[in-house]
């Protein structure tokens, strides 16, 4: 009996022991638990009826310019003739040396690009955008933000492009993508024939925030639950709608406001963050006159 006097204590400060030892094991894996949760919950929610997500296109979703590969799929089929090239580079270059838009400038630089497709039917528009994404464009969609868009796609979430490319050429690659639909620059047309005007101004910048906050009343969305991606500082008012702001392969200017704003940041470009990829994006339709530009440059070059 004394022998079994003594082990009875130290079976009893055993158990205790163990007790102690496993609420501790499983306090600090609650506590690590949490820790994760609270540095990355899980984004996208499934099944948030009230959530989507708004990409910008030029150099977040695309490298590059839309519409640079566009102007090189409209020279390519004779929609303008070399002539037009002083005009437009001139424009072109003013915007990148000034640094400024003038309004006067800028609706310079937009009545020379609708010009090309002035009188042209939006259907053949249509079509020729599925060529030149097939041309251009596929090859050169960024597979980080591809994945992106589809973790939302898959969380049950719509996914809409934001960009200040024409309509028509969003919506194709939208559709190409999978994505819901496509924001962009309307140009006005008649009984299905441009005619050489916009409807209201480029959507860019403000304008952007504008057009996803319409269309989140329309679909019924909590903005505060939705999420924006692109790479310029001119759509940080997009960014600044939504709870969940990312950029994109950031210029400059949006990684330092993102940075001070602790928004997420992806980089997909490989090298220096800071080297631009591509043709950058111009502001509104202006960027046609750079685009068609470059394009001939470049179809020159190679002859």
């Amino acid at each position: 009996m004394a022998a079994l006097g003594w082990l009875t204590p130290r079976r009893r400060s055993a158990t205790a022991r163990s007790v102690l030892a496993g609420e501790a094991s499983a306090e600090a894996a609650r506590k690590s638990t949490q820790d994760v949760v609270g540095e990355e919950p899980e984004f996208p929610v499934h099944g948030d009826a009230h959530a989507a997500a708004f990409f910008d296109l030029d150099n977040t979703v695309m490298q590059g310019a839309a519409l640079f590969h566009f102007g090189r799929g409209l020279y390519k089929r004779k929609f303008f003739e070399t002539r037009d090239l002083a005009k437009f580079a001139w424009q072109q270059a003013w915007f990148r040396l000034a640094g400024v838009e003038d309004p006067e400038h800028m609706q310079e630089a937009r009545d020379s690009a609708l010009s090309i497709v002035k009188g042209h039917r939006v259907a053949e528009l249509q079509s020729i955008g599925e060529e030149i994404y097939d041309e251009y464009m596929a090859e050169r969609i960024w597979p980080g933000t591809r994945a992106l868009a589809q973790a939302h796609l898959d969380a049950g979430q719509k996914v809409w492009l934001v960009t200040a490319a024409p309509v028509e050429i969003a919506q194709v690659i939208a559709r190409r993508l999978g994505l819901t639909g496509a924001l962009g620059t309307v140009a006005e047309s008649v009984s299905g024939v441009y005619t050489g005007k916009l409807v209201g101004e480029p959507l860019h910048g403000p304008a952007k925030a504008e057009a996803v906050r319409a269309l989140a009343a329309a679909e019924g969305l909590n903005l505060s639950r939705c999420a924006a991606y692109s790479d310029s500082h001119n759509d940080i008012p997009m960014l600044s709608l939504v709870g969940h702001p990312y950029a994109i392969n950031p210029d400059s200017k949006l990684r330092k406001h993102a940075r001070r704003l602790e928004w997420r940041l992806r980089d997909y470009r490989t090298g220096r963050k800071a080297a631009k990829v591509g043709i950058p994006a111009a502001a509104g339709v202006g960027a046609v006159a750079g685009g068609t530009a470059a394009a001939i440059a470049l179809h020159k070059r190679r002859r």
